[in-house]
């Protein structure tokens, strides 16, 4: 063979290669999921945007769920078992979802008719609850402790609180997270009283399109 020959055979299997690459579909994404919560031995899970109820053993939207507890929800999609984290959504082809970015959040009520998810604060996790009652985000002095506020040094102010008149320290909260929603500059208090959750008060609340259907509620960052 000689050295053009050689040249045109190599060009021509280059551009085969490369014909080859761009005729090859993208990898299909696959559902985004979220677990919200449990209901005994149902699962609250978020498929692709759409509240679930799903029961162990059962298979919705091509998703069947293996097991649920009060931390997560193990699930098998196309035969790849996964472990959910209440409140992070997973989008199962390529990971987890970005940190931020997102639009939209979507909650189920739990036990109570209280609609409850995982997030974070400044990078740290916490337990929301969404309390349309509550003009800022409130949380207790241990939360506030234990993901690292300076919130001794904060100025005071008189909170008016469902047992009476209180004083709390006033805070900014650099982010908060719900999701793989963000936002930033987020004022809040700091109660003396013991909080078992942070209420997710107006001053989040504000920041969303808020719509609720029954035992869902969405959240549409405006």
């Amino acid at each position: 063979m000689t050295a053009a020959l050689r040249r045109r055979t190599a060009a021509l299997l280059l551009g085969a290669v490369a014909a080859s690459a761009a005729a090859q579909p993208a990898p299909a994404a696959g559902p985004t999921l979220t677990f919200n919560g449990r209901m005994g031995d149902r699962a609250l899970l978020v498929i692709d945007g759409q509240p679930r109820t799903v029961a162990v053993g059962a298979v919705v939207q091509g998703v069947r769920l293996l097991a649920v507890d009060d931390d997560g929800a193990r699930v098998e999609v196309d035969g790849r078992s996964v472990l959910l984290r209440q409140g992070t959504p997973t989008r199962l082809a390529g990971g987890p979802t970005a940190p931020s970015g997102g639009r939209e959040v979507v909650l189920s009520a739990g036990p109570g008719g209280h609609f409850m998810t995982q997030g974070s604060i400044n990078g740290r996790p916490v337990q929301f609850m969404v309390d349309t009652g509550a003009t800022v985000v409130a949380m207790g002095e241990a939360d506030a402790s234990r993901i690292g506020l300076a919130w001794r040094d904060a100025p005071r102010a008189l909170i008016n609180t469902a047992n009476g008149p209180s004083t709390a320290h006033v805070v900014e909260l650099r982010s908060l997270r719900l999701g793989d929603v963000e936002v930033y500059g987020v004022q809040a208090v700091v109660m003396p009283a013991a909080m078992p959750y942070v209420l997710l008060g107006n001053s989040v609340l504000s920041r969303f399109r808020m719509q609720r259907e029954g035992d869902v509620m969405r959240l549409e960052k405006r």
